[in-house]
């Protein structure tokens, strides 16, 4: 089953604390099975933990995640080589591909030499729902601010530019990236920049942002623009923008 057109669900959440296991997957997991269209059998989705090398406690914590929201569940692994032969046809037969947090940075970099760049565009072309959280979330956009760098926050641009903004995350809990943002729409090295706080995501058709969700009461997403002033006076705006609660 396919999304109905191109999907991306981009957010600064996905899991939460489960009764008998570390995490179980939060509301905004399963809205991106939800968009996908998928019924009467479990939802094929697919990890990629790239962002943090791929790593195996993680995968068998999302394991027991999956088993427990009933999904037909994977991972893709490009450490230390892919772990599946063909991964073109294993992420064109899924309906929702979701992207671990971590290193942004690294993440593109491990993608292009792999040529996971142009296969996750076809997927999206071809209605595969794309997600993710953190990193998972700011590499389906032009780029953002990162600490792939190190402590201090600093811009990436050359991210898969599937949708023609910036992104930002973890927007409120974080205080360094809200201000960080701020300065680099002003400057011009960021377009019009899209932010989540924890718990919210962004939905887009296409490249048209038309929902913004919630796992958590309270949460919203922000839009980030270019305001009037030039050079030392430039000034960005925000807009906050409201979101509607899946609990």
């Amino acid at each position: 089953m396919a999304a109905g057109q191109p999907t991306i669900l981009a957010t600064s959440g996905g899991y939460k604390s489960g009764d008998r296991t570390r995490i179980e997957f939060n509301h905004l997991m399963h809205y991106a099975v939800e968009l996908s269209g998928v019924s009467g059998r479990a939802p094929r989705v697919t990890h990629i933990g790239t962002a943090s090398g791929d790593q195996r406690w993680w995968a068998a914590e999302m394991d027991q995640a999956a088993r427990i929201a009933g999904f037909d569940f994977s991972h893709l692994n490009l450490f230390t080589m892919p772990n599946i032969e063909d991964p073109e046809a294993h992420l064109l037969e899924q309906d929702v591909v979701w992207v671990n947090g971590g290193s942004v940075v690294n993440l593109l970099a491990v993608w292009r030499a792999h040529g996971l760049d142009r296969i996750l565009r076809k997927a999206w072309e071809g209605g595969v729902v794309l997600a993710g959280v953190s990193a998972g979330s700011i590499c389906w956009f032009q780029g953002g601010v990162t600490d792939s760098f190190g402590p201090e926050l600093r811009p990436v641009t050359n991210a898969l530019g599937f949708l023609p903004y910036g992104n930002g995350v973890h927007y409120d809990s974080e205080p360094r990236r809200a201000p960080a943002i701020h300065k680099l729409v002003a400057s011009g090295t960021l377009g019009e920049t899209h932010c989540t706080d924890d718990g919210v995501g962004l939905v887009y058709r296409g490249t048209e942002l038309v929902e913004v969700v919630s796992e958590v009461k309270n949460k919203a997403a922000f839009r980030v623009t270019a305001g009037a002033g030039e050079s030392v006076d430039a000034v960005a705006v925000e807009e906050r923008l409201e979101s509607r609660f899946l609990g």
